[in-house]
């Protein structure tokens, strides 16, 4: 098997660095004994040694070390669904790394996925129908661009911080890591601050001639340590639902599930859903009414909430 090619890039379709330190990262979380190969002393560095990957993927070493640096604009899809099996990706890190080798193709046109487009009355309307379910819509940026009364009310805080200022909406990276109060908001702020990266990560990989998400991914990277800490990690997540536990500052603390949901939109545009929901008899369910009944419903769709102090 020939090596990929050195074909050269520039601009923003060379995302060699990204390849690199992916595959480098993958590679060195990766125990020898969970590949099935013998773990000795003399390994200098953790992880996956080059030719192992090479010899469990079925190319030459050759081969990997260049793929490695970042030439993967020409590897066919089999050869990458062997590097994955190699690795041992999950279904999230699979797909990053498709997404990459996609976005290595300068001949090759990329779907433009996720716009930023103006959320029809329709949606909104539908969001705010969930009078009892917290609900918002999100960009792949993690940008809150429509939600209901009560979303407003639970995520108060955000929504006051300065970290959304006259930015138009509130951004669920800035307040992360941008908001001291964060980490008083969010019960399980260090689970929560690394799936809001991975995600971040995720999409960055889709989307890679994002400018405003490279900015975004600048501002953070400069202004806090924790959100360049994870960042280098080059985990991604493709899919965040599970549990959310708040200490809201009137309604104290409340537990709850939460799903995200696909919403194509017009343009090719494709943002997420995401509904809350406490479960029924618990104390959460009757703060969450609580914070239902401070909603009064003259509240306009775009101001945030404010309970009764």
């Amino acid at each position: 098997m020939e090596p990929p090619s050195e074909q050269r890039t520039s601009g923003p379709t060379d995302n060699r660095s990204e390849i690199r330190a992916f595959l480098v990262s993958r590679r060195a979380k990766l125990a020898p004994e969970r590949a099935g190969m013998p773990s000795t002393r003399r390994r200098r560095v953790p992880g996956l040694r080059r030719e192992e990957v090479a010899a469990l993927a079925g190319v030459s070493t050759e081969w990997y070390t260049r793929l490695e640096k970042g030439h993967i604009g020409g590897v066919s899809e089999g050869v990458l669904e062997a590097v994955a099996r190699a690795l041992l990706l999950d279904e999230d890190e699979r797909t990053y790394l498709f997404e990459l080798a996609r976005a290595a193709r300068p001949a090759r046109r990329r779907s433009q996925r996720r716009k930023d487009v103006e959320i029809p009355s329709a949606v909104q309307w539908m969001v705010d129908s969930m009078t009892m379910a917290p609900a918002f819509v999100r960009t792949g940026r993690l940008d809150i661009v429509a939600s209901n009364a009560l979303c407003r009310a639970l995520y108060s805080p955000m929504f006051e911080s300065d970290t959304t200022g006259d930015r138009g909406c509130a951004n669920l990276p800035r307040y992360f890591f941008l908001d001291p109060g964060s980490r008083d908001f969010f019960v399980d702020w260090d689970e929560g601050a690394k799936a809001t990266v991975s995600v971040l990560r995720a999409e960055a990989g889709r989307e890679p001639h994002d400018r405003a998400l490279r900015e975004l991914v600048g501002e953070l990277s400069t202004l806090s340590t924790d959100f360049r800490t994870l960042w280098a990690s080059h985990d991604v997540r493709i899919r965040h639902e599970g549990v959310k536990r708040l200490n809201h500052p009137q309604a104290g603390r409340l537990e709850m599930t939460f799903r995200s949901l696909d919403l194509p939109l017009p343009q090719r545009a494709v943002h997420d859903l995401i509904i809350y929901t406490a479960e029924p008899g618990t104390p959460s369910q009757d703060r969450l009414k609580l914070l239902a009944s401070w909603t009064a419903p003259t509240t306009s769709p775009t101001e945030p909430t404010r309970p009764p102090r």
